[in-house]
């Protein structure tokens, strides 16, 4: 359960960017999370991954208080969160394989179990055939499925995702959504930040709508439409994803782990 109480945010420039925030979103919920620029979906997302503090109020997510959990204690509570950002964030020099593994091997996972689940999740994703790429070689629609799979990787409760579908068409937005939906069926949470309306309204959700830090609307779920006739719908877009046997795939690793451990060091900051 994540719950906000009472929340808001002001900045030191002096922008206010949420206002009194008052919600909860229950264990295995689909909420879309929606707003133009500036409307505090940013901040919103920075409070739930204790990325930042509320100027007030109070903030849980699974039992934990983020606004007194000690320092020390937040990248174990992260390990709970898959998050999944726009612009990708896949290390250029690593396959696809050691992209998605790297999420296991910062947090100490060994290379045996590394070896079961990223084959795993790759199959979710339908990228079974791509481990051995670079990010570079992948179409647009297929970095961002490798995303998702990073952060699936770790078998989160809770995945974040930061506009998911900004840099992909139409078409693969629908799908990665369509991804999304299949993970929420399973018991994971998801919270979907996004500014596409005309993609909430094909999927029967809840939709928290933002706007200059206040919660405008909230707890009714968009009007479900058909897409647009050069979309297909999602209950049509048909995927091939079988899973592989549990089986060696050290083939694909590049002796990532100094990288590894540099990255538990500086938490990824260049």
């Amino acid at each position: 359960m994540i719950q906000f109480k009472n929340v808001s945010k002001k900045y030191d420039n002096g922008t206010h960017a949420l206002k009194d925030i008052n919600l909860t979103i229950e264990k295995g919920e689909f909420v879309f999370v929606v707003g133009s620029s500036g409307a505090g979906k940013s901040t919103f997302l920075k409070l739930m991954m204790r990325e930042e503090v509320p100027s007030s109020g109070t903030i849980v997510v699974d039992d934990i208080d983020l606004t007194k959990i000690k320092k020390r204690d937040i990248p174990k509570f992260r390990r709970r969160l898959g998050i999944v950002f726009q612009d990708f964030r896949l290390i250029p020099n690593m396959t696809v394989f050691d992209n998605v593994a790297f999420a296991m091997r910062v947090i100490g996972t060994k290379e045996k179990k590394i070896g079961r689940r990223v084959p795993y999740v790759l199959s979710l994703m339908g990228l079974n055939e791509k481990a051995r790429n670079f990010p570079q070689e992948l179409s647009g629609g297929e970095q961002q499925r490798v995303a998702l799979a990073r952060a699936l990787a770790n078998n989160a409760d809770i995945i974040i995702a930061d506009e998911p579908t900004g840099n992909v068409d139409p078409q693969m937005s629908y799908e990665i959504v369509d991804l999304l939906m299949r993970l929420n069926e399973a018991g994971t949470t998801v919270i979907m930040v996004t500014h596409e309306h005309s993609l909430v309204r094909c999927f029967d959700k809840r939709v928290i709508i933002l706007d200059r830090g206040n919660i405008v609307s909230d707890g009714g779920s968009l009007v479900r439409e058909a897409a647009t006739s050069h979309i297909n719908p999602v209950s049509e877009i048909e995927h091939q994803y079988d899973v592989p046997p549990e089986e060696d795939y050290s083939a694909y690793t590049q002796g990532t782990s100094a990288q590894a451990e540099e990255f538990a060091v500086t938490g990824g900051a260049e």
